[in-house]
Formats: structure tokens, C-alpha cells, sequence
């Protein structure tokens, strides 16, 4: 930012951006669309760190790229089509959102260490900071936001 002060010109640092990195990325749900789920949040990571120069830990990339893995598993095996994976961040906060084309609402177990398998969104719940599941035209969307900031 630039500030002008009687008449001079003076730098004040750089400027953050206003509006929150925003990427999507669709998939048809064909062997490797996990994978590359997972690698197109690690660049989302890296695209927060440069242009937003979000203090974001080797943890908070972490489960960034778990919340991912998770949420796309979960469209993968229950959509049986495609599904859009949708990532937003700032400074303080990613929100990961996957929209898919079934209509069927998540179901969150209840803790069983015994079971094996349906674990998934008793992990989303335990790494984000808020989920919501909502309808959309298509089907539904799952959205789970993660704080980033210490």
C-alpha cells in the first residue's frame, strides 16, 4: 500500500488481498481424481502461502489436504458420478467444499474404535472448525472450514 504524506510518497508495506483464493477443480470420479484432489489442494496451499502470505504450518497444510481427501472419498464412493471439489481461504481460515450429485445427507457415526471403515466425517468433524451439509440442485454440498491461524 502507498501512502501519501504532504506531497511524498511512501510505502507501507504490501498489500493483502481483499477477496478470499478462490480454485475449483472437477473430477468424474475415474481411478487417481483422489490423488489428484489432494494435489491440487497442496498447490491451493502454496498459492495462500505466496499470494495472501498466510502463515500456514506444516499441521494446518496437513489437515487441509485431510479435510480434502476425506470430503472427495466420501463424494467418490457415494455419488457414483462426478463431483466438484471447491476451495476458499484467507489468512484465517480454508473452507473446503465438495459438491456432488447425490441427494443422500452424510451420516456421522458415532465414535466406534472398533469399526472398521465410515470414519470419515467423524474425522472431518474432529480437524474442522464447522461443517454443513446442505441440498443444492445438483445434490448436495458438504463444507468444512478449517482455522489456519494461531
Amino acid at each position: 500500500m502507498i501512502q501519501h504524506v504532504d506531497g511524498a510518497v511512501m510505502p507501507t508495506g504490501f498489500d493483502v488481498p481483499v477477496q478470499p483464493l478462490r480454485q475449483a477443480a472437477h473430477y468424474s470420479g475415474d481411478p487417481g481424481c483422489i490423488a489428484d484432489a489432494r494435489g491440487f489442494a497442496e498447490l491451493f496451499v502454496e498459492r495462500l502461502r505466496s499470494e495472501w502470505c498466510a502463515d500456514i504450518g506444516a499441521r494446518a497444510a496437513g489437515d487441509v489436504i485431510l479435510l480434502v481427501s476425506e470430503l472427495v472419498t466420501n463424494a467418490d464412493r457415494h455419488s457414483h458420478g462426478p463431483y466438484i471439489l471447491e476451495l476458499e481461504g484467507t489468512g484465517d481460515a480454508v473452507t473446503v467444499s465438495v459438491y456432488d450429485s447425490s441427494a443422500k445427507l452424510p451420516v456421522r457415526y458415532p465414535r466406534d474404535p472398533q469399526r472398521v471403515g465410515m470414519h470419515g466425517l467423524e474425522i472431518v468433524h474432529a480437524v474442522a472448525t464447522q461443517v454443513s451439509v446442505e441440498r443444492v440442485p445438483v445434490g448436495k454440498c458438504v463444507k468444512a472450514v478449517l482455522a489456519i491461524s494461531a
